[in-house]
């Protein structure tokens, strides 16, 4: 890898019931992608379990892991062992009645470079995440490894622009979002379009707005509610890498793949010389960004 070339490499697949056979497709992606050269290797959201926020059920706090628990291990493991940069993502158990949704980084080396507890925690049908997760407590930090500066924020975050740049103002090389998102199967076929399409727009903005690439991971597959309920879920995949103009590089389909792809780290000096946004943003003027609603 030269100075300036990044090649990275989104691991999609779908997940089971049983989180070792799902560690173990995660496992088996990262060495597919380092035999395919990559330099960095991104997972979904929640990669060792269904999605199962679904619906609430404490019993299912035992799906809670530390961060040196097996998931975490099985990634620095395999970073190790292929030498790659890893992004992963856990349900971190930090104390009894305290988990957060977490992204753990991995360095070439196995060493755990450090972590990202997710900022903005939804709370919608199929998606009851403020039962599980406290919100992160960390801030909107980039974290440092042997291929750059990783701007890494997880799923519902993707949708806020304030958190893409406050990662872009504190030197981000790029913007990785681990993410579980998908239909739901009794919307119409043009809701189901129009949903998916404001989800690749509005993370290609983040790239634009900020003169910087951009990658997010997700799922695939049919997951069942488990708890008897009709909140089934089809999740759409379509994990996609973007440059700094927001331009596609790259982008999966709906079934398990390794998307891999190259990035020219040059790009975004370049753009950001021609677009400077961040030269001309008015931050005298911007103090009721800070409140919840102006009136």
């Amino acid at each position: 890898m030269s100075a300036h070339q990044l090649v990275i490499a989104l691991i999609q697949h779908a997940m089971g019931p049983h989180a070792e056979d799902n560690r173990a497709v995660s496992a088996a992606g990262i060495t597919e992608a380092a035999e395919l050269g990559a330099d960095l290797v991104l997972m979904p959201e929640l990669h060792a379990s269904e999605y199962f926020c679904k619906y609430q059920d404490p019993e299912l706090f035992d799906l809670a892991e530390p961060l040196d628990g097996p998931t975490a291990q099985m990634l620095a493991a395999a970073a190790a062992e292929n030498e790659v940069v890893v992004v992963g993502s856990i349900f971190e158990q930090r104390a009894p009645g305290l988990a957060h949704n977490t992204a753990l980084v991995f360095d070439r080396d196995g060493s755990r470079a450090g972590i990202y507890r997710k900022m903005h925690i939804p709370d919608d049908p199929g998606y009851n995440e403020k039962f599980y997760f406290t919100p992160g407590d960390l801030g909107f930090e980039p974290i440092d490894t042997s291929v750059g500066r990783l701007g890494v924020l997880v799923c519902w975050d993707q949708w806020y622009p304030e958190a893409a740049r406050l990662m872009a103002l504190a030197g981000a090389d790029l913007l990785l979002y681990p993410t579980a998102i998908g239909l739901d199967p009794d919307d119409d076929e043009q809701e189901q379009h129009r949903q998916l399409d404001a989800w690749r727009t509005i993370q290609r903005a983040h790239a634009v707005a900020n003169g910087i690439p951009m990658a997010t991971c997700n799922r695939v597959g049919f997951e069942p509610d488990r708890s008897g309920g009709n909140l089934e879920a089809e999740f759409w995949g379509h994990s996609l890498v973007a440059g700094p103009q927001g331009e596609i590089l790259a982008e999966a389909g709906s079934e398990a793949e390794v998307l891999i792809t190259t990035l020219d780290l040059d790009r975004s000096e370049q753009v950001r010389r021609l677009w400077p946004f961040l030269r001309d943003r008015r931050i005298d003027a911007y103090g009721d960004l800070l409140k919840r609603w102006r009136s």
